[in-house]
């Protein structure tokens, strides 16, 4: 029988992404979005995908702070599940996800870890999804 912690805040389950159903990579999108953290996710990625791991690990650090900013103005207090299954949560997990991959790249092991680590606490799921470990 799985225990229930009853002091643990309810799932987050954030509203759509301000940027969503949009060109994530136009510049216009990041112009008009500069909160979404899906914008700075997608470029991320896009840098790790082939451009320059610096730029990389600069996208992907707003986005985790664009992150934490939505989450927080959302009620989250800084731990409890944020379920990867919401699907406006992905960009938010996508996100920190994209910081762990950019600070692998750049050698930041520790900070790595702990974005693995904040996740994982998020919601197991995502860790799998996102980071395929």
């Amino acid at each position: 029988m799985e225990m229930k912690d009853m002091l643990a805040p309810p799932p987050v389950q954030l509203p759509a992404d301000p940027a969503q159903g949009k060109d994530l990579l136009s510049d216009d999108t990041a112009l008009a979005h500069p909160d979404s953290p899906s914008v700075w996710a997608a470029r991320a990625k896009n840098e790790l995908d082939g451009g320059d791991k610096l730029i990389a690990y600069a996208y992907a650090r707003t986005g985790y702070h664009r992150s934490l900013d939505r989450l927080r103005a959302n009620g989250w207090k800084g731990w409890g599940p944020i379920p990867y299954g919401h699907e406006p949560n992905q960009g938010v997990l996508q996100s920190i996800a994209l910081l762990a991959l950019a600070s692998q790249a750049i050698g930041d092991q520790d900070e790595y870890d702990r974005c693995r680590g904040m996740l994982s606490d998020a919601d197991p799921e995502a860790v799998a999804a996102l980071l395929g470990a």
